[in-house]
C-alpha cells in the first residue's frame, strides 16, 4: 500500500470496493476508521524506505541520513528490527533497479497525486514516481505478509498512475504508464504496463461514471470477495446477507439426497458464508459490548478462560525443592502445563505448594443465547468497573 494518507471518501486504496459496489460508500458513512498494529508497522516501514531512498538517490547527505536513521530506530523501537531493515533494503534495491534502467530518469518520493478530474475529491500519495521521456512509473510498497497482490488491472495503483500522469503530463510526452507493486516479505514483485490512451479510456469510460454513482449513493450493490473484504459495513449489508442466504432457498434436484454437483456448489460457497457469519458475530459482539445494543434472544457473558502460572521460575524452584526432577516438571525449554503438573503432583498438593502463583484470568466477553446459565454482563464498561472495584476492595 502507499503510505497512509488523509483518506478521500473515494480513496484509491478503496477503489476495488467502490468501483465494484458504488452504493457501499454511502453505507459506510458513520463507521469509524480502525487502526491496527499491522497498519502501524506498515507506516514505519514506509518511513524507513523513504529515508533510505532519499539517501540512495542523492536527496540527502550521508551525515544527515545517519543522524535521522539513528533517531528513527530510537523513535520506532517497537516496530523496527533487523528483518524490517532487510526487507526495506530489498524494496529500495528494486526501486533503484527500475530507476537506473530508464534513460534520463527523475525520481520523486511520497508524491501527492490528484485524480479528481475523474473521481470527485480523489487524491492519494504514491510512494515513488519515476519519470522519463516516454514512460512514467509509480511504485507501491506493500509491507504486509498476507497474500500476493497483482499490479495487473489493479484499480488502486492504476489511479496512482492516472494521478501521476496528470501531474507530469505538461512536462513530458508520455506514451506508457508502468505500475509496480513490491511485497518484500512475500518475495513478490508485480509490474503492469498500459498505454496512455488505454489508461485514459479506462478512467473516462469506467472510473468516472462509477465514481459519480458512488458519490451520489446510486448504483447496485454487488457483494463479492473483492468488494466486501474491506467494507466497513459488510456485517450489516442486506445485499451480502441475501447472497449468502441463497443457499437456504437452493432448489435441489433430488429432494432427499445431495448430488455431487450440489455438494460442489455448497463447498464453493462455504468460505464466503463462513466469512460472512464471522463478520456478523464480531460486529454483533462489538455493538452489544461497546454500544449497548440489545439483540433479542442473546446476551453478553464472561467467556471461558484457562488458568495460568504467573511466575514459572518460582513454581520451578518450589517443585524442585519438593524433589521433583527437571525431566518431570519441564518440557525441553519451558515448564509443563498445569494439567501435566496436576497429574504429577496431585491437584490438591499442587494447589497447596504453588497456589499463589496460579490465577484464572477473567474471560473476554462473548455473546451467547439467553438460555446460557452464565450471568449476563450489561456491557464491557460495567464489567471492567466491577473488576476494578474488586481489585480496589482487595
Amino acid at each position: 500500500m502507499a503510505s497512509p494518507e488523509i483518506h478521500a471518501k473515494l480513496s484509491a486504496s478503496g477503489a476495488k470496493r467502490w468501483l465494484g459496489c458504488p452504493p457501499s460508500v454511502r453505507m459506510e458513512e458513520g463507521f469509524s476508521d480502525k487502526s491496527s498494529v499491522y497498519a502501524e508497522e506498515g507506516t514505519v516501514a514506509h518511513s524507513l524506505s523513504e529515508l533510505k531512498l532519499k539517501y540512495e538517490t542523492g536527496k540527502m547527505t550521508k551525515t544527515i541520513y545517519n543522524k535521522r536513521f539513528a533517531r528513527f530506530k530510537e523513535k520506532h523501537s517497537d516496530y523496527y528490527n533487523a528483518a524490517m531493515d532487510d526487507y526495506t533494503d530489498e524494496y529500495v534495491a528494486v526501486v533503484l533497479e527500475h530507476y537506473h534502467a530508464l534513460e534520463n530518469p527523475v525520481i520523486e518520493l511520497e508524491v501527492k497525486v490528484d485524480f479528481s478530474e475523474w473521481v470527485p475529491g480523489g487524491f492519494g500519495t504514491s510512494d515513488v514516481v519515476i519519470t522519463s521521456d516516454k514512460l512514467i512509473e509509480v511504485i507501491d510498497l506493500k509491507y504486509g505478509k498476507g497474500i500476493p497482490v497483482s499490479a495487473e488491472n489493479n484499480p488502486q495503483i492504476m489511479l496512482y498512475g492516472l494521478g501521476a500522469y496528470a501531474a507530469y503530463d505538461m512536462i513530458y510526452d508520455f506514451e506508457t504508464v508502468r505500475m509496480t507493486i513490491v511485497q518484500p516479505r512475500l518475495g513478490d514483485i508485480s509490474t503492469f504496463e498500459i498505454s496512455v490512451p488505454d489508461l485514459l479510456q479506462w478512467a473516462n469510460d469506467y472510473v468516472r461514471p462509477r465514481a459519480q454513482m458512488a458519490e451520489e449513493g446510486k448504483g447496485e450493490f454487488f457483494p463479492s470477495e473483492d468488494t466486501c473484504q474491506w467494507c466497513k459495513a459488510k456485517a450489516i449489508c442486506k445485499a451480502r446477507a441475501d447472497k449468502n442466504l441463497e443457499i437456504v432457498q437452493y432448489e435441489f434436484a433430488d429432494p432427499n439426497e445431495l448430488t455431487p454437483e450440489d455438494i460442489a456448489d455448497i463447498l464453493g460457497r462455504a468460505k464466503e458464508i463462513e466469512n460472512w457469519l464471522k463478520d456478523i458475530k464480531d460486529s454483533s459482539l462489538e455493538k452489544v459490548r461497546d454500544h449497548g445494543l440489545h439483540i433479542p434472544g442473546w446476551k453478553l457473558v464472561e467467556g471461558r478462560s484457562n488458568r495460568k502460572i504467573t511466575d514459572t521460575d518460582a513454581v520451578t524452584l518450589l517443585l524442585d525443592a519438593e524433589g521433583y526432577t527437571e525431566e518431570q516438571i519441564m518440557k525441553p525449554e519451558s515448564l509443563r502445563s498445569l494439567t501435566d503438573l496436576e497429574k504429577l503432583v496431585g491437584k490438591k498438593n499442587l494447589s497447596a505448594l504453588v497456589g499463589p502463583y496460579i490465577v484464572k484470568p477473567e474471560g473476554a466477553p462473548v455473546l451467547v443465547v439467553e438460555t446460557d446459565k452464565r450471568p449476563e454482563l450489561s456491557s464491557l464498561d460495567s464489567a471492567n468497573e466491577d473488576f476494578e472495584g474488586v481489585n480496589e476492595d482487595g
